[in-house]
């Protein structure tokens, strides 16, 4: 395969997507003057996954210093975990943990690394709650009152671009897995959410906009998931392996909000769900729901960390049968509602996060509607339905770059 893909080909037989940064790396002058730092991590590769940084560098990109999101610059971090800043072994640039700061904090480590501009190339997961898009927010903001000039070097969606789902977030809950009123499921580029937020939601925090520009994308159609793009998977964080992980994951992270385990601790996280109180009844009370797109297989599991770790659990696995029809958070819905009904003594919430008394799965929900609805024995899924979208979620075929 070529630097930048040209080998290989789509499953429909066209030519594979470029992504923005192998764009970037053709044409350094994209990215404009100055020194540079780059927004990165283990995903952050070429189509023939040489490790963009290095490769920028010797293509002649100015790079003076990397930042590192959730998970660190090389995702050895698990949930909630980063890695320390110090020196970048492969380079030799000087790395700055972007994970946990903002505001103040965040504006003195761009001011301290000296850089004139920063470039964003992290594969996101098309999910509200998945965070590299708020340390993309986060950045912007500070970028905005730093005066530092913000590209975003685009990738595909990894679920598509022509669905969105759930309600947009209540400001009222705002938090590092929602800070703008986006959906759950937003069906946007990495570079569509950066030029909705910098229009919308940078200037409330910052004062004004970014100086933002975004290196586009060659040959990404909004109907192209991620097994369609000709690109190599590359794992965003240690439990999202595969493609068919994040299909299921802006439903079944939810579970994160319950006393069930999503799967974290098994080989696959978020596809699968269980708890040591679930009996038989689970799998056949969904198969009557008959959601589109997914059927449940009963099934039994022993995690070896996280929550129940070394506890044997039964519950389900979620297959999906038809990506085209599947909806994810209606799915994930649909099971909160049967748990609630066939296990009314032992399913529950998990314990509010932090010190504001607010419960995980309203931070995730971006409300708290979802967990009164469904403790109501109320149906839930009206509340699945997305606003009517704004003029950035068109639903057709065009990349709203501009």
């Amino acid at each position: 395969m070529s630097a930048d893909g040209r080998d290989a080909v789509t499953t429909d037989g066209r030519a594979p997507v470029t992504p923005g940064v192998a764009r970037l790396h053709r044409s350094p002058a994209l990215a404009g003057p100055g020194r540079l730092g780059l927004v990165t991590n283990h995903t952050g590769v070429l189509p023939d996954l040489r490790p963009a940084a290095p490769a920028l560098l010797a293509a002649g990109v100015r790079l003076t210093a990397l930042f590192g999101p959730e998970h660190g610059l090389h995702g050895t971090g698990q949930a909630g975990e980063s890695e320390p800043a110090g020196q970048d072994p492969g380079t030799g640039l000087p790395v700055y943990d972007t994970y946990g700061r903002e505001g103040d904090r965040l504006d003195k480590l761009l001011i301290d690394s000296g850089v004139d501009a920063l470039v964003y190339d992290l594969q996101d997961i098309g999910a509200r709650f998945y965070t590299y898009v708020w340390t993309m927010f986060d950045l912007l903001v500070s970028a905005a009152r730093t005066g530092v000039r913000f590209v975003v070097a685009d990738r595909p969606n990894p679920l598509g671009g022509l669905v969105a789902e759930g309600p947009p977030l209540d400001p009222a809950w705002a938090s590092f897995v929602g800070r703008a009123p986006v959906p759950v499921r937003h069906g946007l580029t990495c570079g569509e959410l950066a030029r909705w937020l910098n229009a919308s939601a940078v200037p409330e925090q910052a004062g004004r906009a970014a100086d933002l520009t975004v290196i586009g994308m060659a040959g990404w159609r909004r109907a192209l998931d991620a097994g369609a793009t000709g690109l190599p998977w590359v794992a965003p964080s240690p439990n999202m392996p595969t493609p068919a992980t994040a299909a299921v994951y802006p439903g079944t992270c939810l579970f994160e909000g319950t006393n069930l385990s999503e799967g974290r601790g098994t080989t696959q996280p978020f596809e699968i769900v269980g708890a040591p109180y679930l009996d038989a009844r689970f799998a056949p009370a969904l198969a009557e729901l008959a959601l589109p797109g997914v059927r449940f297989r009963d099934l039994r599991f022993v995690p070896t960390f996280h929550r129940h770790a070394g506890r044997p659990l039964r519950g389900v696995q979620v297959h999906v049968t038809d990506h085209a029809a599947f909806a994810p958070v209606r799915t994930a819905v649909a099971m909160l509602a049967t748990l609630r009904r066939l296990h009314p003594d032992d399913f529950a919430w998990s314990a509010p996060a932090g010190t504001d008394g607010r419960y995980v799965v309203d931070l995730l929900w971006g409300s708290d509607r979802l967990r009164r609805t469904v403790d109501a024995g109320e149906d839930p899924l009206p509340l699945c339905a997305p606003p009517a979208p704004p003029a950035r979620w068109a639903g057709d075929d065009t990349l709203l770059y501009a």
